[in-house]
C-alpha cells in the first residue's frame, strides 16, 4: 500500500511546483523529497512528474493520479474533522484567488466576520486580474467574473453580474449622448484592461463591439477612474460603479444595451469528489452574503 506521507509530498510538489519549497514547508531536504517522489513512481510503475532544471510538470498519468490524490486527502481532512468534533471549527489556511477590484471592494470588508466565526482558519487572499492556474498555484478556490468554459473545474454561481455602458455628466455635456451602438464610433471609448471586446445584449439580441480609445492600461481600476474623470464611455459592472450611478457622478448610456448576461460571479475550485469543509463553508458564506439580488443592486 502506498505511503500516505508520499501522497502528501506529491500533492505539495504539484501545488508549489518546487521540491525545494515543499522540502522547506515539510522540514525535509530537496534530496529527500526527490527520493520520496521516486519511491512513489517506482511503487506505481509510472512516471508522475516531468522534471527539468527550470520547472516540474505533471505527466498525463500524473494529472489523473493527482486529481484522485486530492480527493483522498480532502476525504481524510473531513474524516479528521468529524472525529475531532470540529466540523464547524475550520483549521489550516484557505488560499483564495480573486479579481483585484472585486476582492478589495466585496471580499476584504467582509473577512472580519468570517474569520471571527472561524478563529483557527487563516486566509491567504491573492488579488489578480489574471486567471490563475488554481491547481498549479495551490489555490483552494478562485472567485471569477466571466463566462466559464473550463470543464475541468467545478463552478458554483454566487451572484448575477450586471454591466452597463456609462459616462460622466461632464463627458455627455461636452460630446452629447450616443443615439445608438453605431453612434459610439464617434465617441471616445475606454477599452477594458484585458482588451476584450464589449459583448452586449440588446433589443436585437447579442452583439460584439470593439471599443477604440487613446487610453490603454492593464488595470481595471484605471479604467474606472478614467470614466469617472470624464475621459470617455466605458462598460462597467454595477458592483464597481454602483455608488457613482446613484449619486450622479456617472450616468448610464444606451440603457437598452447591457453586458452579456452569461457573465456571472462564481466560485471555482478543482474538480474533486470531497470538497474540504473550509472551502465549502467559505463558498456558502459568500453565496449568502451576495445572493440572487446582490446588495450593490439594492
Amino acid at each position: 500500500m502506498t505511503n500516505l506521507g508520499d501522497l502528501e509530498i506529491f500533492a505539495s510538489v504539484v501545488a508549489t511546483g518546487s521540491m525545494s519549497l515543499t522540502g522547506r514547508a515539510l522540514g525535509f531536504s530537496p534530496a529527500v523529497i526527490s527520493k520520496r517522489i521516486k519511491r512513489l513512481e517506482d511503487r506505481l510503475g509510472t512516471r508522475l512528474l516531468q522534471r527539468t532544471t527550470r520547472q516540474i510538470s505533471l505527466t498525463e498519468a500524473g494529472q489523473g493520479f493527482y486529481d484522485r490524490v486530492l480527493a483522498i486527502l480532502a476525504g481524510l481532512e473531513e474524516a479528521e474533522a468529524y472525529i475531532a468534533g470540529r466540523s464547524s471549527q475550520m483549521h489550516g489556511t484557505l488560499k483564495i484567488s480573486a479579481p483585484t477590484s472585486f476582492g478589495r471592494l466585496h471580499i476584504a470588508p467582509h473577512l472580519k466576520s468570517f474569520m471571527q466565526a472561524h478563529p483557527d482558519l487563516a486566509i491567504n487572499l491573492v488579488l489578480s486580474d489574471e486567471f490563475v492556474d488554481i491547481v498549479g498555484g495551490g489555490f483552494d478556490l478562485a472567485i471569477r467574473i466571466a463566462e466559464l468554459t473550463d470543464s475541468s473545474l467545478v463552478a458554483r454561481r454566487l451572484a448575477p453580474v450586471r454591466r452597463v455602458l456609462c459616462a460622466s455628466p461632464a463627458y455627455i455635456d461636452a460630446h452629447g449622448m450616443p443615439g445608438d451602438i453605431e453612434d459610439l464610433r464617434r465617441h471616445t471609448c475606454l477599452p477594458a484592461h484585458n482588451h476584450d471586446p464589449w459583448r452586449l445584449d440588446g433589443p436585437q439580441g447579442s452583439l460584439t463591439f470593439r471599443p477604440e480609445g487613446r487610453l490603454i492600461t492593464n488595470s481595471s481600476e484605471v479604467v474606472r477612474e478614467a470614466v469617472i474623470a470624464g475621459l470617455g464611455i466605458a462598460l462597467r459592472s454595477t458592483w464597481d460603479i454602483g455608488p457613482e450611478l446613484r449619486d450622479g457622478r456617472l450616468v448610464q448610456v444606451l440603457p437598452a444595451y447591457e453586458g452579456s448576461h452569461n457573465v456571472t460571479l462564481s466560485a471555482v475550485y478543482p474538480s474533486r469528489q470531497f470538497l474540504p469543509a473550509k472551502v465549502r463553508v467559505f463558498i456558502d458564506f459568500l453565496a449568502e452574503l451576495y445572493g440572487p439580488l446582490p446588495y450593490w443592486e439594492r
